[in-house]
């Protein structure tokens, strides 16, 4: 069994790779357990271990792809040989048969997490193939200090929750913006406007994060019959309209992710 404190490789170090990394070295994690490698300059927390290359005669116990999608053909002969006890990999759209057919590793998992990991507040997907109970508890345990982290049982549904989860930061930004955008258009300073906007949301999806009750049913304490949270709900629940659209929105994303999937086999 992989020992929850073994090494780890990341292979890239995007954005959403390299906020993984400063936040677990932030949770308090030994930054040497960590070697980032990269054809480029990457920027690591002190005492990570970074490198252009693979070091040779090394084999880590737990290997990261962190790069793009449209990098896996390039990044896979790099590891030729290279047989990790767990392949983790954060790679849109890309499935475990696909990864499998590139890499050699004991285990593959695919993790999607979205960019809120920065500060422990994010939620992170995951899937395996693998039965071995103890490959689910090392990569729980690594990805626990993220935030959330949810199991997804039929690797059908992980397009979905890449859509819901991983793009869901994306469309919550855009939801503030626009908040902050109405505010100004009924005269509202917009700066003051986004401060009141990004206080609303934060307070509102903190208190429905404790709350004892559902969103849904937290939005009818807040509106009064008759009042104005009313009226406005109203054009919201009109037709579905609210639900139709982001119904919409995540459809959008899953089929990008089917795209990327079907390119990735190709």
């Amino acid at each position: 069994m992989t020992d929850v404190a073994s090494p780890v490789w990341l292979i890239g170090c995007g954005n959403m790779a390299g906020a993984m990394l400063r936040r677990w070295v932030e949770s308090g994690m030994d930054p040497r357990r960590f070697t980032v490698v990269t054809r480029t300059a990457a920027t690591v927390p002190a005492g990570v271990r970074a490198l252009h290359a693979l070091p040779l005669g090394e084999t880590p116990a737990i290997v990261m792809l962190g790069v793009k999608p449209q990098q896996l053909d390039t990044v896979a002969p790099m590891l030729s040989g290279l047989r990790p006890a767990i392949l983790i990999s954060i790679l849109a759209g890309v499935e475990e048969a696909t990864l499998a057919a590139r890499f050699e590793a004991d285990a593959i998992v695919r993790a999607m997490p979205n960019l809120p990991v920065a500060i422990g507040k994010g939620v992170t997907a995951l899937h395996t193939g693998s039965g071995d109970p103890g490959v689910r508890a090392t990569v729980e345990a690594l990805v626990r200090r993220l935030g959330l982290v949810e199991w997804i049982a039929d690797a059908r549904h992980f397009d979905a929750v890449t859509a819901l989860a991983g793009s869901g930061p994306g469309f919550t930004y855009r939801w503030i913006d626009a908040l902050a955008e109405a505010g100004a258009a009924l005269g509202l300073p917009h700066d003051q406007a986004l401060r009141l906007a990004l206080a609303t949301v934060e307070g509102s999806a903190m208190l429905a994060a404790a709350g004892d009750a559902p969103p849904a049913v937290l939005a009818d304490r807040v509106a009064s019959p008759g009042g104005s949270t009313r009226k406005g709900l109203d054009v919201l629940d009109r037709d579905g309209a609210l639900v139709a659209l982001v119904t919409e929105t995540l459809r959008a994303a899953e089929r990008r992710n089917a795209e990327m999937a079907a390119a990735a086999r190709a």
